[in-house]
């Protein structure tokens, strides 16, 4: 049993006619699949909103129809561009039983050290990536914990992300997620130090040559 769950009606109001619907609090949506007939749906405002608001798009969620439970995807919400309001939810009735892609947000967990003491600064990759995986493994999001991050040019990749099995990665394994760099001030203090090193000992070395120089005209 899914973890969220929505009751629909059926719908026979379409068209202009489910400005009808909208009054009443309810919202029109339907329903499609490789295994079921299309089906036109009519949901409480309320209760639609919530499960939307904590399922997203990959999450599976228990629509009871009438009385009858089908696990779906929401796929497409269609929202009034001035208010917000939900106008149309399409859901899919995957085959639970074959892999679908979905785009699946990553979020970083924890601080580098590095980054807190601002002896590095953090570089960030994609907000999401793609996963390839039954339904029933989908994700809402990746954590990727940052705190490994100790040391100056360490990096999380794609590669290492802790999913589980059965779950495969489209992106490209090498593909950077966060990496720990020098700050530009401290590169750019190292360069001067460097610099004046390099200019210390080019000094030396002249000051050396001049003293040899004396030495033979005496």
């Amino acid at each position: 049993m899914a973890e969220f769950s929505l009751k629909a009606e059926a719908r026979t109001i379409k068209g202009k006619k489910v400005s009808q619907l909208r009054n009443e609090g309810k919202v029109p949506g339907t329903v499609y699949g490789p295994n079921i007939e299309p089906q036109k749906l009519a949901m409480d405002y309320r209760e639609l909103e919530i499960t939307l608001r904590n399922a997203g798009g990959t999450n599976v969620i228990d629509l009871d129809v009438n009385g009858s439970s089908v696990p779906v995807l929401a796929r497409e919400v269609q929202r009034s561009v001035i208010k917000g309001d939900i106008l149309h939810v399409d859901f899919l009735a995957p085959d639970m039983n074959k892999k679908i892609r979905a785009d699946v947000r990553i979020q970083l967990v924890g601080q580098s050290p590095l980054v807190v003491s601002r002896k590095g600064i953090l570089l960030t990759g994609p907000n999401s990536i793609q996963l390839e995986m039954l339904p029933s493994n989908l994700l809402n999001k990746v954590d990727v914990d940052i705190t490994i991050l100790e040391n100056i040019g360490d990096t999380i990749s794609v590669k290492d992300l802790p999913l589980r099995e059965g779950i495969t990665v489209i992106n490209d394994p090498e593909e950077m997620i966060a990496k720990v760099v020098q700050p530009s001030a401290a590169r750019a203090a190292e360069m001067e130090a460097a610099l004046a090193a390099a200019e210390g000992e080019e000094g030396e070395a002249t000051e050396g040559e001049g003293e040899e120089t004396e030495d033979g005209e005496e």
